[in-house]
């Protein structure tokens, strides 16, 4: 593919820069906690999973000595620190690195933790537990795997809220995923109340701030755009809302993409304005590779559409907080 960038007569485009985007304070935390286990301990650092969804992460971390398995059994018995991924794991891992003395350090998003709570709570209180989440996605395999089997029934679709069965309806609460579309788990909590009148809910929903708010800031944005770009990688959830979302909005042509390299530059020949958001395991470099590739076939203009300011940040372990010198 030819690259225009050369030509004197640019044609001019509009991006719209959705603000929040990009990294939230779960996903910079548990970066973080990678990073400052290398710096502490050395290489090699084990993480459990991806760390988080991106792959342009996870490459740049194993650049630096962190080793990424699927399982314990993986890992040499050489008192090398293991993290668990932003994702959260189920109890038996915990359990299991602990019956194989492993120093480990757990990177779950505290708002995923929060959930976890709420589930053993629930649990506590007599009640059989509704999980509204994906099948397979990291989050519910640990989410479930916090109570015994049978203990938590998945839920995907208004559709399954229909099939469900519970051994006493009376006796019902729910927790979501934190990552899923907030009008899909809206409808999907609306059915369950109607079924279930008596259904307790989380206190504060458990949907994340971030994914909430890069929702709100796609729908922003999503009615001028004649295209949308959602950089994230394709097993991350909230990013593959945010597709989803976009399309919904008013931008049924919306796509997602890892790098620059992936744009087809023929189909934005005659488009005027387009809209750029990012996932929340999205870093900035990749968003500002995505607007750099446009302005060198462009003539752009960026007018960045905040709807929320985010100022969130959540602490790493105690074992990596830095301790003043005496």
């Amino acid at each position: 593919m030819n690259d225009t960038s050369a030509t004197p007569e640019r044609r001019p485009l509009t991006i719209l820069l959705a603000a929040p985007r990009g990294f939230c304070a779960g996903v910079d935390r548990a970066i973080k906690i990678v990073e400052l286990a290398l710096e502490k301990y050395g290489a090699p650092v084990y993480v459990r999973h991806e760390i988080v969804h991106n792959k342009f992460v996870v490459d740049q971390l194993k650049a630096r000595g962190a080793v990424f398995v699927d399982e314990l059994d993986e890992i040499p018995a050489n008192n090398a620190p293991v993290i668990f991924s932003a994702h959260g794991v189920p109890k038996s891992v915990p359990a299991d690195a602990k019956s194989r003395k492993m120093f480990f350090l757990d990177a779950t998003c505290p708002l995923v933790s929060k959930v976890h709570i709420e589930a053993e709570r629930h649990f506590a209180d007599g009640r059989d537990i509704i999980l509204i989440g994906h099948a397979g996605h990291p989050e519910v395999i640990g989410t479930m795997g916090q109570l015994p089997d049978g203990a938590v029934q998945l839920i995907e679709t208004e559709a399954d809220v229909a099939r469900f069965v519970p051994r006493d309806p009376d006796r019902l609460a729910f927790i979501t995923q934190t990552t899923l579309s907030v009008d899909d788990t809206t409808a999907i909590v609306t059915a369950l109340q109607k079924r279930f009148p008596s259904i307790l809910g989380p206190h504060k929903e458990d949907i994340c701030y971030a994914t909430t708010n890069r929702q709100a800031a796609v729908k922003a944005i999503a009615d001028r755009a004649e295209k949308m770009l959602v950089v994230g990688a394709p097993n991350s959830s909230n990013s593959l809302r945010l597709v989803e979302v976009a399309a919904r909005a008013g931008c049924p042509d919306s796509q997602l993409i890892q790098r620059a390299a992936e744009i087809d530059w023929p189909a934005f020949a005659t488009v005027k304005t387009i809209g750029i958001t990012a996932g929340a395991s999205a870093p900035d470099i990749l968003i500002n590779e995505i607007v750099d590739a446009f302005r060198a076939r462009f003539d752009v203009t960026v007018e960045e559409v905040i709807t929320k300011v985010e100022n969130i940040a959540f602490n790493v372990p105690r074992e990596l907080r830095a301790t003043p010198n005496n």
